[in-house]
Formats: structure tokens, sequence, C-alpha cells
């Protein structure tokens, strides 16, 4: 029964995975920049979280995801058709990947904020972009 004791270690964890997996399948391309935003803020929050709770393990998971999310949006840019855009969020991308890889290094919580606080605020431009 390794299926029961991988759920009965940490059912909360497991639900999150399902859901944030329904939220990707079901998600037309900016649904799924979206969700990908809206992971990546939790990701690095988290980082912070673990960093202050010097709980590394989930400090080297949280960026792992976070900078495989960073290469997923990076991997879904359209040069041609979005020009100096791609190109602006492409550097973005890049940028917080060294601060956020740079940080894991480190002990201190803020970095991982200051990306988190950063990409929420292209995050917030995008839900009202796609409401809009």
């Amino acid at each position: 029964m390794p299926y029961a004791s991988v759920l009965g270690r940490d059912p909360e964890a497991i639900y999150r995975q399902v859901d944030a997996a329904g939220r990707v399948a079901e998600a037309d391309g900016p649904a799924l920049v979206q969700a990908l935003y809206d992971e990546l803020v939790r990701a690095l929050r988290a980082a912070a979280w673990a960093c202050e709770h010097r709980q590394f393990a989930v400090k080297s998971d949280k960026v792992t995801r976070a900078t495989a999310i960073l290469f997923a949006l990076e991997a879904g840019l359209d040069f041609e058709k979005g020009g100096d855009v791609s190109k602006t969020l492409a550097s973005l991308y890049a940028g917080a990947r060294k601060t956020i890889v740079d940080a894991s290094i480190g002990g201190s919580a803020q970095p991982f904020r200051e990306v988190a606080d950063s990409l929420e605020e292209i995050a917030a431009a995008w839900r009202q972009a796609r409401q809009g």
C-alpha cells in the first residue's frame, strides 16, 4: 500500500497537487499563464516561510518549483508576436531565476518575498487584462 502511505504523510499536499493539476489541465493559454503566475508566487512565499523556519527541504522543493515555472513561462513566450514585451519578460524571468537561485544558498527570506511581490504585480496586471 505505498499509495496509502503517501497520502497518510501529507494529505493537504496531495490535495494541492490534484487541485493545481486540475486547473492546469482545463486551462486555455491565458488561464494557464495565470495559473503558473499564481503557483509561482505561492512557491516563492512558501520558500520565504521555509527560510525563516529552517525547513531546508521545503525551501529546496519550492525553489525548484519556482525556477521550473519561470522556465515554463519563458518557454511560452512568442518573440515574433510579443516583440519587446516578450524580450522584457524573458529578461525579467532570467533575473528572477538568478535572484531565487542566489537566495537559495543564503538564509534570507527577503529575496523570495521581493521576487514574489514583483511577480504578483505582473499577475494582477495579467488578470486585469484577461478580464478586460
